[in-house]
Parts: structure tokens; sequence; C-alpha cells
């Protein structure tokens, strides 16, 4: 795992070639590039670990809760933001 704030994404936007979707991040939903994850392929309902807006790893829904503990023992949980 990599140190990230998970989202699920909503939808990819139409346009910018496939790499911009809008992903759901602890209620609050953010634009998010997952050009990065190319070779994967991404859609409505996937968890992805996003880092400065990019989402850097397709994870699931056990990694996604995992990330967000160990933002709570940070102390965090309350203020994510990508």
């Amino acid at each position: 795992m990599c140190l990230g704030i998970p989202g699920r994404v909503v939808h990819l936007l139409d346009g910018y070639g496939g790499q911009l979707a809008l992903v759901d991040v602890v209620g609050e939903h953010r634009k998010v590039n997952v050009g990065m994850l190319a070779e994967e392929t991404i859609t409505a309902g996937d968890w992805v670990m996003i880092h400065m807006g990019f989402a850097v790893e397709k994870t699931d829904e056990a990694g996604a809760e995992a990330a967000l503990a160990g933002l709570k023992l940070l102390g965090r949980n309350d203020e994510v933001s990508s």
C-alpha cells in the first residue's frame, strides 16, 4: 500500500483522453487524474489511492478501509484532502 488517500470512482469525465475521473473522497467529489493507471481499466465503483491529485494505485474496499484507519490514527480522518 502506498501513502495516499482512498477514493471511490464515481465516473470518468468526458474528454481529457479518459484520464480524469470524478472520485468520492470521504463524501466530497474531487477531480482526479487516473492517467498513471493507463494499463488498468478504471470504472465507476473502483477504489483508488490518491496522492497529489493523481490516482497512483488501484485498490479494493478493504485496502481503502485500511488506509482510512491509518489516517484516523494520524488524526486526519475529518480533514482528508488530496
